[in-house]
């Protein structure tokens, strides 16, 4: 399973940038995908996540951040407006896998990550 990331840029604080994750390969079932990131010299945090219909945000991220899955194309993006500078990170996909029915247990893919620089 390959993830694919896109949209990562530079914005100024207040701005907003939209970023876009599509997986690949040998998928049979798609539990939940979302996004993680990492800022210099911090350990790697969740941003969001989706499955089962339900999403969860960071508390640093609620109200600012939205999340959305098309399951049929196997992607998810994360619009994220209001940017501010310590929003700045390496942004990371993830998607947990499942193999078929009594053939394993799911596994958690990663993206190649997008860097999100806010500037003040």
């Amino acid at each position: 399973v390959q993830l694919q990331a896109s949209g990562g840029g530079l914005v100024q604080a207040g701005g907003s940038l939209r970023l876009s994750c599509a997986a690949s390969g040998n998928i049979f079932r798609i539990n939940q995908m979302g996004w993680y990131r990492q800022a210099p010299g911090k350990q790697r945090e969740l941003v969001a996540v989706m499955g089962g219909g339900n999403a969860y945000y960071a508390d640093s991220v609620k109200g600012r951040f939205t999340i959305s899955r098309d399951n049929a194309k196997d992607t998810v993006d994360l619009q994220m407006n209001s940017l501010r500078p310590d929003d700045t990170a390496v942004y990371y996909c993830t998607a947990e896998v499942s193999p078929p029915y009594g053939s394993g247990s799911a596994q958690t893919y990663w993206g190649q990550g997008t860097l999100v620089t806010v500037s003040s």
